[in-house]
């Protein structure tokens, strides 16, 4: 069996708990549904066990253990943070961390019915989140990066799902997001990988954000491209307004990146539905609505 292959149980979970923080091995165990490249396990009322599965490297845990201490203080919504740290053993030889639990649901099995509130939220998170990141920060080649350094990302969601009957609009707005001008400021932390499944809601409003794997430093339209793919349709301009730091351009390149997020978010949807590993057939019709709010721009 390979490392991939090794099947995550409530009872490897205790076992491993009981190696390397016993105090914690008596808390309730619940297995949570979802993620692909890590799994989650809620432990008690307060934490969770985020254990790598997927993930080829521990590189994104690791990133979080090391960043999310710094950034959360300044944060206005919660964010799980790392509080005890398990290592790689002979009963399991990849890494796995205990982090806070944020509570509430996540947005791909809940509902955003205060729209206006949930932009403002986002925007003022998007605002304490995207300040000069450190020469230290971890950067990427996939993530925080300009519109045009994903083009084949793009074509392959593009032939994959888009529709016939709106592709042309859908090229036109990728297009314009590649025309438009770089980012000129200095890299900011970005989180990079706003999605449905990767935001928390309760009382129909944004109330957390989790999963900080791809957090890099770049440009912020990776997330201000949340204002499509995560908020109700017409709420794209009050968060603008609310978030008052793009330009022009930034919006052009976010419209663009959330047309992608859109199509990849399509792309899981067909894939779970035809049963493939990691897909996620709920996430289709999410796809779709936020690719129609793309179209609508505002």
């Amino acid at each position: 069996m390979t490392d991939a292959e090794i099947e995550i149980t409530a009872d490897l979970v205790r076992d491993l708990l009981q190696e390397q923080h016993p105090d914690l091995a008596g808390l309730a165990i619940r297995e949570v549904a979802g993620g692909w490249g890590n799994q989650m396990w809620r432990l008690g009322d307060e934490l969770a066990v985020r254990m790598q599965r997927m993930d080829p490297t521990p590189e994104l845990q690791l990133k979080e253990r090391r960043w999310l201490p710094v950034l959360a203080p300044r944060l206005p919504l919660p964010v799980p943070l790392p509080v005890r740290l398990g290592n790689p053993s002979e009963r399991f030889p990849k890494h796995w961390t205990v982090m806070t639990w944020v509570p509430g649901e996540p947005l791909d099995h809940g509902t955003i019915s205060r729209g206006a509130h949930a932009a403002d939220t986002l925007a003022g998170f998007l605002r304490a989140l995207h300040v000069e990141a450190p020469v230290e920060a971890p950067v990427s080649t996939d993530f925080g990066t300009h519109p045009k350094n994903c083009a084949d990302g793009f074509e392959n969601f593009f032939r994959a799902v888009c529709p016939d009957d709106i592709a042309a609009d859908v090229r036109a707005v990728w297009d314009d997001a590649v025309a438009a001008q770089e980012w000129e400021g200095p890299p900011v932390w970005v989180h990079c990988d706003l999605h449905p499944a990767n935001v928390v809601v309760s009382n129909g409003t944004l109330s957390g954000i989790v999963d900080f794997g791809a957090l890099s430093a770049g440009d912020p339209a990776w997330d201000l491209a949340a204002a499509w793919v995560l908020l109700p349709a017409g709420m794209a301009s009050r968060f603008f307004d609310m978030y008052a730091r793009a330009d022009e351009a930034t919006i052009r390149r976010a419209r663009g990146l959330a047309a992608v997020k859109s199509l990849f978010l399509m792309l899981m949807g067909q894939n779970g539905e035809r049963g493939l590993p990691g897909g996620k057939p709920h996430w289709g019709p999410a796809g779709r609505a936020a690719l129609e709010r793309v179209l609508k721009g505002a």
